[in-house]
């Protein structure tokens, strides 16, 4: 049996967390085009019959202008030590820039195999032109793999898999079958209510805005949740509202049907906004975020 930790980094927005959840086949990290979107470290397990591979999500890694940027970073950082393989993941529709090259050069010295992930290839029609950028990327570092591939069609995915197996050492399995991630459901639940915020909003909510479940109940037929949206500003929370609620509506509908799709059952979903002013410079805004500077 094939064993190992693999973490997949990159900048923000190139894809992790659809990698992620293709790679598993179910949704289990939120996303969106809003920088900053995944905070805390995901681990899932991806299993057949001759692998068991821990696939770790992190922060997109960029040029941190806040206390929180920094935190992420570091979070990221972290967990490219004690693991098996690194998947450095591009967005190659937009080309490698500064910023790709930025955590490679951070990540290029690691005694670890590192896989370089080309990834959204579906979006570039000028197949020549990927190939030539392939062969000048090959001699930026000691790439164990390139792979161009793409996340949301899970293009080339089984290729990646299998490389993968290559790299990993013989060992019992570390987790039982019937684990697959290292986050609770009720995080989950309240990812997807923040995914969607996310995803209605725009740029006129800051990534800042954080989602807790007050309350999950789970009865024969039905589960019962409560998600409280803890923002700093009332104008945040006017714009999370909506018109009469219009919004805030929306964004349960929304995020139940995810609820429901991964549950297997029948959602009741309430939530609501609550202001906490000044909360992003306290102390307590990042011990509930999950990222305190110690770990």
């Amino acid at each position: 049996m094939k064993c190992g930790f693999v973490s997949i980094v990159g900048r923000p927005n190139v894809g992790k967390s659809t990698l992620l959840n293709s790679l598993l086949g179910m949704k289990l990290a939120i996303t969106s085009n809003v920088s900053g979107t995944t905070r805390n470290i995901i681990q899932g397990i991806y299993n057949d019959k001759d692998a068991q591979i821990i696939f770790i999500d992190t922060p997109g890694i960029h040029k941190p202008t806040h206390k929180l940027g920094n935190l992420l970073n570091k979070k990221a950082y972290d967990k490219t030590e004690g693991i098996d393989v690194i998947l450095f993941l591009v967005d190659i529709s937009k080309g490698f820039g500064k910023g790709d090259k930025f955590i490679l050069d951070k990540i290029k010295d690691k005694n670890v195999p590192i896989f370089l992930l080309l990834n959204k290839i579906d979006l570039v029609k000028d197949k020549e032109k990927l190939l030539k950028e392939i062969n000048d990327l090959k001699d930026l570092a000691d790439f164990k793999e390139i792979i161009p591939l793409s996340a949301s069609k899970k293009d080339n995915l089984d290729v990646l898999i299998s490389c993968l197996k290559e790299n990993l050492e013989e060992t019992d399995k570390i987790y039982d079958e019937d684990e697959l991630t290292n986050v609770s459901t009720r995080f989950i639940m309240a990812e997807f209510v923040r995914e969607k915020i996310l995803e209605l909003t725009h740029d006129e909510i800051p990534h800042t805005v954080s989602c807790y479940v007050e309350n999950f109940k789970e009865e024969k037929d039905c589960i019962h949740i409560q998600v409280l949206i803890v923002v700093d500003r009332e104008n945040i929370k006017k714009i999370i509202i909506g018109k009469n609620g219009s919004l805030l509506k929306e964004i349960g509908t929304k995020a139940r049907y995810d609820m429901e799709k991964f549950l297997g059952k029948k959602v009741y979903l309430e939530t609501y906004v609550k202001t906490l002013k000044n909360w992003r410079d306290e102390e307590k805004y990042f011990l509930e975020l999950g990222l305190k500077e110690d770990e």
